[in-house]
């Protein structure tokens, strides 16, 4: 292999759940971009000889390249062939499916295994909703192994670890009032939503941050209130007697109290925090992360919609915008860290995981749920630049040599790796890709993060790709990996997801299970934890696994359809909310016409972009890449 050196280091400020900071600074140090992938590797007796020699395998196709294919959205007029000397095809002719311990292993899954599984994510969300409800509520959060409640850290205001998240309000009782329906509990909905409106109140001198309480509290309460009045009823008759639209005063009331953060900022990207009831803190930073900032237009915008007043989406919207605005005229990229006032890029990394995934999930998002083109443009856009700066590895994910696709963090000017990390919340992106049409993508890299939840029984905050082990070693219930589980089983019925499935559900029984629910892990290897549970575990980890394995449930039964927001709040795809009340605000961006508008979405009209049916009943990734990666994460 070549070896390559690079000037990197990191100083890490962990501003938040979804807000990280990555400082460089100049320290030499050796790394291999490439996997040390053995020459003649034997796979299971089979001598394959990967590859002719070393520098025929890993040009173009190794995690240090970019891909040599050129622009990523250039139309291919018909599927690649493959003729009979092709190196594809004699690569592949070493596998044989019927005879690998892989496709043993994943290619069935018996309905009363299914059911055994339903129950047991069933009986987790129960565990852990039962005893909060018992020791902790009202306070905000559970802490599962002394049973006792947690709320924000008043003795140490700076501790934005525990205070961006806890207001004081409750948090894990409104996070998790949907999964109660989708688990089919109507009683216990109806129980909790009343006490919501009966003990909870905004009007605190709580700090919080606008991204989790937009995504956690205010997105709870709009789905909510519109599960309680859709006349459709998807989950039965949930209607609560006397119910006046309170929940939607509630949201009405937390947005109100949000919108200072807009405020006195000269680029229209918001402070990252607000007290309920004074306003932006005094003391507040200018700094704020892409994720933050750009990730609330699809609770600002349902509630503008359901109100009829469009300052919450406007403000969102400018925001959305302005962000936008400042990307790298040459990569299309932008950055992590943001200053609001001046516009310059604090963070120049680039890439798909903490503090910039949701924008890019919220640009897609947001278009499916108002029609609005600019929205989808931006997210063409911008997978654009990902897809060509970001994705390392071969071309294509179940056929050719090299290493599997990855995506990596870059420079968001010059598209250079930054570091050799990939973190837990990027395993949120197949999904995305799913829902954007790309599931090839999304089965190879959802595989990678698999292996390693597989090595770790969890997945480490950070995974150092280059050294084959953790960089940062706690996990906190973190749902990603089981939302895109569920997306691809949903996009292919493919047993080997509800495997995935069982393995995750199987983990979190064994190694984080305690007295009173399931504590965050403080060290993936030695299996320590801490004394947290996060509302993000029963409004999302919970809910996931419970809908993977429930067939019959009446989201999949319904006849409407339904998204799901980044907390995992569900929100149905209406006509109403792709109609406004006002006219548009917001004039053209520079450079833009009218013409300018997006393509239609994905539609995967060629073939070459489908799943065949013949695909649900063999491994959505071939084995001997499985294999690979399996080998790459050191699992063998």
């Amino acid at each position: 292999m070549q070896w390559r050196s690079i000037v990197v280091g990191l100083v890490v400020l962990r501003l938040s759940l979804s807000c990280v900071v990555w400082l460089a600074f100049g320290l030499g140090h050796n790394v291999s971009w490439g996997f040390n992938f053995p020459l003649n590797f034997n796979l299971q007796t089979l001598d394959l000889k990967l590859f002719k020699d070393e520098t025929e395998a890993f040009k173009g196709n190794s995690w240090s390249q970019r891909i040599p294919s050129g622009k990523y959205d250039e139309p291919r007029t018909s599927c690649p062939k493959i003729g009979e000397d092709s190196p594809q095809k004699s690569y592949m002719n070493f596998y044989d499916g019927n005879k690998d311990e892989y496709v043993k292993r994943y290619n069935t899954f018996p309905d009363t295994l299914k059911a055994q599984m339903k129950a047991q994510a069933k009986d987790m969300f129960y565990f852990g909703y039962d005893n909060y409800m018992k020791y902790a509520f009202p306070e905000d959060e559970l802490n599962p192994i002394d049973c006792q409640g947690r709320g924000p850290d008043v003795l140490n205001p700076s501790n934005i670890n525990i205070n961006d998240v806890l207001g004081n309000y409750s948090l894990t009782l409104i996070d998790t009032l949907d999964t109660l329906l989708v688990l089919g509990n109507i009683t216990e909905f109806q129980k909790a939503v009343k006490l919501v409106i009966d003990t909870v109140s905004f009007d605190k001198d709580s700090t919080v941050q606008v991204f989790e309480a937009n995504i956690r509290i205010l997105g709870s309460l709009i789905s909510s209130h519109i599960l309680l009045t859709d006349p459709k009823h998807p989950f039965g008759d949930v209607a609560i007697e006397g119910y006046d639209n309170e929940l939607l005063h509630m949201a009405h009331d937390l947005a109100v109290r949000l919108l200072p953060a807009f405020e006195n900022t000269l680029t229209g990207i918001p402070y990252p925090r607000v007290n309920l009831k004074t306003g932006v803190p005094a003391d507040s930073i200018n700094e704020t992360c892409t994720a933050g900032a750009g990730s609330l237009l699809v609770e600002f915008g349902i509630l503008s919609r359901l109100l009829g007043d469009s300052t919450f989406e406007w403000v969102a919207r400018r925001a959305v915008r302005a962000l936008w605005s400042l990307r790298s005229k040459e990569t299309g990229l932008l950055g992590n860290i943001v200053n609001i006032q001046t516009g310059q890029w604090v963070g120049k990394q680039s890439g798909v995981g903490a503090g910039m995934d949701s924008f890019y999930e919220y640009l897609l998002k947001s278009y499916i749920l108002f029609g609005e083109k600019e929205d989808y443009r931006m997210f063409q856009a911008a997978y654009e630049s990902i897809q060509n700066h970001l994705r390392r590895g071969r071309e294509s994910c179940n056929e050719g040599e090299g290493d599997p696709p990855l995506y990596v963090n870059v420079n968001m000017f010059s598209g250079q790796i930054m570091n050799t990390w990939i973190d837990s919340l990027q395993a949120f992106f197949p999904g995305l890709q799913v829902l954007s049409g790309d599931v090839e993508n999304a089965i190879c890299l959802h595989a990678f993060y698999y292996a390693i939840w597989r090595r770790y029984g969890a997945l480490p905050e950070r995974y150092n790709w280059q050294l084959q082990a953790p960089d940062v070693l706690f996990y906190p219930l973190r749902p990603e990996l089981v939302e895109s589980t569920y997306l691809l089983y949903q996009a292919t019925k493919n047993p080997f997801y509800l495997h995935v499935g069982m393995d995750i559900l199987q983990s979190l029984e064994k190694n984080a299970k305690v007295r009173c629910g399931y504590a965050t892990l403080h060290h993936v290897v030695d299996k320590s934890k801490e004394d947290r549970m996060e509302s993000f575990f029963l409004s999302e980890t919970c809910k996931y696994l419970y809908l993977l394995f429930d067939e019959d449930n009446p989201l999949h039964k319904s006849e409407n359809k339904y998204i799901f927001t980044t907390e995992g709040h569900i929100v149905p795809i209406d006509q109403r909310f792709r109609e406004k009340q006002w006219e548009d605000l917001f004039p053209l961006g520079e450079g833009e016409t009218p013409e300018d508008e997006p393509q239609n979405p994905p539609s995967n009209t060629s073939n070459c972009g489908r799943i065949p049916d013949s695909r649900r009943f063999a491994l959505p990734l071939k084995s001997v890449y499985m294999r690979q990666i399996d080998h790459m994460v050191g699992l063998f």
